[in-house]
């Protein structure tokens, strides 16, 4: 737990003027985190130092590239290594060795029966609930910085839901602080342990839901909002912050909720915000394909 700074718990004064700071310049509407870039192998210093300042305000950054993307496994190739030439830019390391990853680190989210992917609700036209990327890791390994990039929109649908964790920890610091600490416990959330179709084991993960780095000034949160396989510390205050998240998000009562869906060639870099994804239908023939990559560091402020 944080002992000095805006989220310490002990540090009123400290609070308080991140959070004025914080409500204040949040953005309205997603027009206000819209970046265009020009080359999205090669963004200017100008596109990402506004990229990163969104991300800083919002935890999330809208960027707009103008690429048409064909079908074909060439072109998508082509995209794949612009995005990969993107994410360097900002200097992003530790990529995820995710399971479905490509040798580049990169997965395409995209419908599919193959093992490995047709058990798992990102890769169907289904629904995904609220959650930040990688809540079933271990604590000492999470996910903080996460892009996700258009190749090609759903025929109709797919729309993603994004909202700040740190606006999440200022609405339960205010309701009451003891909340906050209680989502800081060790043991706030376990994920139970997961064998896959090919017997791989994904290891029991127990850990906080809200993490802090080695100067306490950045936020990192672990959370799904789930009701089965998910096993929350059995405490009246771990109760009532899940109950509060519940109602922030899963029943739509945080105002500062942003909604967008992505089209061909736009793309969010987030400090892993939370977000959800609505059910989409597939154009039958061009199906929606997003590029996902995770990284463990974290985005450098400008």
């Amino acid at each position: 737990m944080p002992a000095e700074g805006r989220f310490a718990l002990s540090d009123t004064p400290a609070y308080a003027a991140w959070r004025a700071e914080k409500l204040a310049n949040y953005p309205r509407s997603v027009a206000e985190i819209r970046v265009a870039v020009g080359d999205l192998s090669h963004p200017s210093p100008d596109e990402q130092a506004r990229i990163r300042r969104n991300c800083q305000r919002a935890g999330v950054a809208l960027y707009r590239s103008y690429r048409d993307v064909p079908a074909g496994s060439h072109a998508v190739g082509s995209e794949r290594r612009a995005v990969q030439q993107f994410a360097s830019a900002f200097a992003l390391g530790g990529i995820e060795a995710h399971r479905s990853a490509d040798t580049d680190g990169i997965v395409a989210i995209e419908v599919s029966a193959e093992p490995g992917r047709r058990n798992f609700v990102p890769y169907s036209t289904r629904a995904l609930n609220w959650h930040t990327d990688g809540y079933y890791n271990q604590p000492h390994e999470p996910i903080r910085t996460m892009l996700l990039h258009c190749v090609r929109p759903a025929a109709s649908g797919g729309e993603n839901a994004l909202l700040d964790p740190e606006i999440v920890y200022l609405r339960l610091r205010d309701t009451n602080p003891a909340l906050v600490a209680a989502l800081m416990h060790p043991a706030a959330m376990t994920i139970p342990e997961s064998v896959e179709e090919d017997a791989t084991v994904r290891p029991i993960s127990t850990g906080p839901v809200f993490l802090f780095d080695d100067t306490a000034t950045r936020l990192t949160m672990r959370y799904t909002a789930r009701t089965r396989s998910i096993h929350w510390r059995d405490d009246a205050d771990t109760k009532a912050a899940v109950a509060l998240l519940h109602h922030l998000l899963v029943e739509e009562q945080e105002p500062l909720i942003l909604r967008h869906r992505l089209e061909a060639g736009e793309g969010l870099l987030t400090n892993n915000v939370l977000h959800t994804r609505s059910a989409f239908a597939e154009d039958p023939h061009a199906g929606r394909l997003m590029l996902r990559a995770r990284y463990h560091e974290a985005i450098a402020w400008p």
